[in-house]
């Protein structure tokens, strides 16, 4: 009978030790998530016309972030992969310079366990489509280039050609799939075309007034319906050449 109590008791204690076991490793995995991420608090939300900046900390230092344009609050507690660092970046939509500033792929409100599928960001890492609004923009054309008015009008015959258009700057989404895009008008249009979609590897602001050269490309699909009749790929700045 005593051997038999005794055998129950090594038991009970065996159960418990694997529950608190189990417990335990639980706890470490949530401890050892993002070890190559960031976790973050907001502290202070800057909402612009198409950027929201955060300032957040994480492990007692403070810094800024920018994403695509959301909703976030102070206090919130935010997790995200990687981003892209700018110095001495000009926001001329805020009117303000931060000294450092990461821009954010896609960040969540959810932290992702190893192994297992990420929860939808809130801000997408897909090339995100503005509501486009002409705006009061006349830029003069560039040296032997075209406008947006007339790259829409014969599309056809610029497809697939390197033209030079000059434009002020009205979006700029950096770091998606490898690219920074672009939008920039110049005050002309053909039935309603008068925004032109820029990919390139260089950083410009919002409000700059730029000469790019670039391949034109028609109808092209990046997928999740993200399609464009009229595109410039590959582009540099005139001054960069």
């Amino acid at each position: 009978m005593k051997t038999q109590n005794l055998k129950t008791i090594v038991l009970a204690i065996v159960v418990v030790m694997i529950a608190w076991a189990c417990q335990n490793n639980t706890k470490n995995a949530e401890n050892n998530l993002y070890i190559d991420g960031h976790k973050v608090t907001v502290k202070e939300v800057i909402q612009a016309t198409s950027y929201t900046y955060l300032n957040v900390e994480e492990d007692n230092e403070t810094y800024w972030i920018a994403i695509n344009k959301a909703d976030f609050e102070v206090g919130d507690v935010l997790y995200y992969d990687n981003g892209m660092i700018m110095h001495n970046f000009e926001s001329k939509d805020l009117g303000r310079t931060f000294e450092s500033i990461f821009f954010i792929q896609d960040i969540r409100d959810q932290p992702t366990l190893p192994g297992s599928t990420p929860e939808p960001s809130m801000a997408q890492s897909q090339p995100q489509k503005p509501t486009l609004e002409k705006m009061d923009i006349n830029i003069d054309p560039a040296s032997e280039g075209i406008t947006i008015g007339d790259l829409y009008a014969n599309r056809d015959s610029y497809n697939g050609k390197t033209v030079k258009i000059r434009g002020q700057v009205t979006e700029f989404n950096p770091n998606i799939m490898d690219k920074n895009w672009i939008h920039i008008q110049d005050g002309t249009d053909d039935a309603g075309n008068f925004d032109l979609t820029i990919t390139t590897d260089q950083i410009v602001n919002v409000g700059d007034v730029v000469t790019f050269v670039g391949k034109i490309a028609l109808d092209k699909d990046f997928g999740a319906g993200y399609t464009y009749e009229v595109i410039m790929e590959e582009a540099v700045k005139e001054d960069a050449i």
